[in-house]
């Protein structure tokens, strides 16, 4: 049996994994096969069967080459944080390359378990992610959360899937502002609360009769 660091055996994963990213960028996840492999990387097709004996094997290392922001490490005040992220997340969805992971993850069978993992994955990490970004606003004053925070991925992400993978239109910043003014009110931390809190905090007649 051929030695897995033999650096011919790497060159050969390195040429058919390149093969494979470029099928997924151009012709979706459905052109990811080991006779479309074999020809672009040219090699023969018992080759990269070799390396993946299962098509979704083939598939999940061609996606794991692509870097997907997860809203990674939030930083304090969190607004303006999540807002560069959105626009990095949209500027990727706009990428061949990306959207091509975007459809495979969306193409797996619903009753695959290894589609459904990736799935699940995918939402735990974002959900994660945001979840504690959310918690750290809304224990600071930041954010006055006037939706389910549970239900945030779908309200901020969902658009911008449909609105670059869909309609193929750009996502502006004033989207990205309107989708986090549908989670709640936002203020500096620190600063004093909008008008109409101040009054209920005061009673609404300022404690006189």
């Amino acid at each position: 049996m051929a030695d897995s660091t033999d650096p011919r055996i790497t060159r050969s994963r390195e040429a058919i994994l390149s093969a494979a990213r470029e099928l997924l960028r151009e012709d979706g996840p459905a052109a990811v096969t080991h006779q479309n492999v074999a020809k672009r990387a040219g090699v023969g097709r018992a080759t990269v069967y070799r390396h993946w004996p299962q098509p979704r094997l083939l598939l999940d290392d061609t996606m794991a080459g692509v870097r997907m922001p997860f809203f990674r490490d939030p930083v304090p005040p969190v607004r303006p944080w999540l807002a560069r992220q959105m626009r990095t997340l949209a500027d990727e969805l706009a990428l061949p390359e990306v959207q091509a992971v975007t459809a495979a993850l969306f193409h797996g069978a619903p009753d695959e378990p290894d589609a459904i993992a990736r799935r699940e994955q995918l939402i735990a990490t974002i959900s994660g992610q945001l979840g504690t970004a959310l918690d750290s606003a809304t224990r600071t004053g930041e954010l006055q959360a006037s939706a389910d925070l549970l239900d945030t991925p779908a309200i901020i992400i969902g658009p911008l899937v449909f609105r670059s993978m869909f309609e193929r239109r750009p996502v502006t910043d004033a989207m990205i502002d309107h989708l986090l003014n549908a989670i709640g009110t936002w203020t500096t931390p620190g600063s004093s609360p909008p008008a109409d809190q101040a009054d209920v905090g005061r009673g609404r007649d300022g404690g006189g009769a």
